[in-house]
């Protein structure tokens, strides 16, 4: 009888000591978009990069063992003027043929409520790694039509883009610059379980 205890025992004892680990998630490009705002003059610029990809962890309830990452190809920048893509990916801004990739890994999560949340985490873009605060809107996991687990979430956040060194602009008449400096990110994702 204490043999078979002293084996319960010592099978509780492993089985705590394996580490619970979120499910990971593999973004689903086609579902999902990197966009961003910037103001030009008097109105703004939009536009997205078009080539992507990444994985989250994301188990409800556990934000301690949520984890994001991603690399967005510098080169896709579109902004539905070929011209101004053109100089978007020349030195002048992004340099994309030296740096060809933007990438962003999280560091932690931080004030959960409900379906809100910020996740913090480190981008890198034009060779330089700022810290960065993503507000977080949670949608949840459910299943597609094929019985696939998919989750979501919409993150937010405004950058500096002379804080990656992305300085140029042109001043204008009575002192106003052509390009803002405040650049607004909004990044829809829908991820895949992983098997």
């Amino acid at each position: 009888m204490k043999k078979q205890f002293g084996v319960l025992v010592f099978a509780l004892a492993v089985f705590c000591a394996v580490p619970v680990f979120a499910a990971t998630y593999e973004i689903d490009a086609s579902h999902s978009s990197v966009d961003f705002k910037i103001r030009h003059l008097v109105s703004s610029v939009r536009g997205s990069f078009n080539q992507f990809e990444g994985t989250f962890d994301y188990e409800p309830g556990k934000p301690q063992q949520w984890k994001a990452r991603a690399v967005i190809q510098a080169e896709s920048i579109d902004t539905n003027v070929a011209k101004r893509d053109e100089h978007l990916r020349s030195p002048d801004f992004f340099d994309a043929k030296k740096y060809p990739t933007l990438t962003f890994e999280s560091t932690g999560v931080t004030g959960v409520s409900g379906d809100k949340a910020k996740l913090t985490g480190n981008l890198t873009i034009h060779g330089i790694t700022k810290p960065v605060v993503l507000d977080l809107e949670i949608h949840g996991v459910t299943k597609d039509m094929r019985g696939t687990e998919r989750a979501g979430f919409t993150a937010t956040t405004k950058v500096s883009r002379k804080d990656f060194d992305l300085n140029w602009n042109k001043i204008l008449e009575a002192g106003k610059v052509m390009v803002g400096e405040e650049v607004q990110i909004t990044i829809e994702v829908e991820g895949v379980l992983k098997a």
